[in-house]
C-alpha cells in the first residue's frame, strides 16, 4: 500500500498549532507528529489530521459533524485516535482547544523511552 504525502496546506496548518514545549515534533511514518513525553498526540496521515484524546473528551468530538475514529486501513481503528473534521479547521481557536486537550491527555499517559536508532558504523559491523 503506497500511502500519499499530507498537502503542504494541511503541513502548514498542523506547524501552526503544534505546541511548544514540552511538546515535539518529529515524523511517525514520513509525517509530521507531536509527541509529548514520547507518546504522540497529533499527527498527519495522507489528508487527515489526527488528535489522541481521552475516553470522555473523544465521545465529546465525535458528536461533532464527520467526525470519526481515526482508521489508517479500512477496518484498523486507532481507537484513542479521532480524524478531525473539515468543518473544525475553519474555526482555529476550536482546533487549538483540541489540540491542547489531545497535550494534555498525552501528558498525563505514562512516558515513553525513546528508543535509539543503530549508528551506521554499528550495522555496517553488524553486516560483515
Amino acid at each position: 500500500m503506497k500511502l500519499r504525502k499530507s498537502p503542504q496546506e494541511l503541513v502548514d496548518v498542523f506547524e501552526r498549532l503544534m505546541p511548544g514545549e514540552p511538546a515535539t515534533q518529529r515524523k511517525m511514518f514520513g509525517y509530521p507528529a507531536g509527541f509529548v513525553n514520547g507518546n504522540m498526540f497529533m499527527g498527519l496521515f495522507e489528508e487527515s489530521m489526527i488528535l489522541r484524546l481521552s475516553e470522555g473528551d473523544r465521545q465529546e468530538f465525535l458528536k461533532l459533524e464527520d467526525a470519526k475514529i481515526f482508521e489508517p486501513m479500512p477496518g484498523r481503528p486507532m481507537r484513542e485516535y479521532v480524524s478531525v473534521p473539515p468543518s473544525l479547521f475553519g474555526n482555529r481557536k476550536r482546533l487549538e482547544s483540541w489540540v491542547s486537550r489531545a497535550l494534555h491527555y498525552g501528558s498525563s499517559l505514562k512516558p515513553k523511552a525513546r528508543t535509539a536508532k543503530p549508528k551506521k558504523a554499528a550495522l555496517k559491523r553488524a553486516a560483515s
